[in-house]
């Protein structure tokens, strides 16, 4: 009997460990999906004259962002970056994106770098992207437009995509680099004990794919330590005319570094 009432107790005490480990997941996952990296206001990403930076203002916040130009560029590519760092670790490895003569332009999310303000949910995230691209999208009316993601945000940029298609201006080329097909699903591979219902940002990129119309270019290193390359063979059923450029030996960050990574782009700017 008494034995009984200690596994009890025992059992009682781990179901509230549980549950309060699940509650703060809930309530602080932020912490978990979010790896910022603060930098001083004065901070400047490069002192080149291609090198413009400025801050857009968004319901509540500023946000930091960077244009690099190139003379008579053919279009943009506006690219989302992943969840930690902040532009500057971003800043480099993505010549490639502007060899084709594209303009480049990305953005910090809210509490990265010099952006102010927090992440607070997925449907701010979302509209702070399309917010920062209805900034420089003016400035691009009648060139080609190329939507681009890595990481994280590649589920934003599939997102800002479908919202674009769905206002009849489509990007000619959405492209996503170590995708991921939902962040409930890669959350259920890498915390199969938490509940998917727990997850307050389950960024369904497969769902957001299946509305973009146009061009889709899907990059992922077939030794992804983090988000296996079933995740861009699952987009790739979802959407069949996607193009997979599988690099061979890749791991999850060092993508850029692979000349097959710097000729699939090449290609892919070079079609539009």
């Amino acid at each position: 009997m008494v034995a009984a009432i200690v596994l009890l107790i025992g059992l009682l005490s781990l179901l509230a460990l549980y549950g309060a480990a699940i509650c703060w997941l809930y309530f602080w996952q932020e912490r978990l999906l979010f790896e910022p990296e603060r930098l001083p206001a004065d901070f400047r990403l490069s002192e080149e004259p291609d090198v413009h930076e400025m801050l857009v203002e968004v319901p509540g916040a500023q946000l930091a962002a960077a244009q690099l130009r190139r003379p008579g560029a053919r279009g943009v590519v506006f690219f989302l970056h992943g969840n930690s760092g902040n532009l500057r670790k971003w800043f480099t490895g993505l010549d490639a994106l502007r060899e084709q003569n594209f303009d480049l332009v990305m953005f910090d999310y809210r509490g990265f770098g010099r952006s102010s303000g927090r992440i607070e949910s997925e449907a701010q995230l979302q509209d702070d992207v399309e917010a920062v691209w209805a900034h420089f999208a003016p400035q691009y009316q009648g060139r080609r437009v190329v939507i681009a993601g890595q990481s994280l945000g590649t589920g934003l940029a599939a997102c800002l995509s479908a919202r674009l298609c769905a206002q009849g201006r489509g990007p000619d080329l959405t492209l996503m680099v170590s995708p991921y097909s939902s962040m409930r699903a890669l959350a259920d591979e890498l915390y199969p004990w938490v509940p998917s219902r727990v997850l307050r940002y389950p960024l369904a990129t497969l769902d957001h794919l299946c509305r973009v119309q146009g061009r889709l270019m899907l990059i992922h290193g077939d030794r992804d330590e983090l988000i296996g390359m079933h995740h861009s063979e699952a987009l790739c059923r979802a959407a069949p005319r996607a193009q997979l450029l599988r690099l061979e030996g890749a791991g999850h960050g060092d993508v850029h570094e692979h000349p097959s990574f710097r000729q699939g782009i090449a290609a892919a700017l070079a079609g539009l």
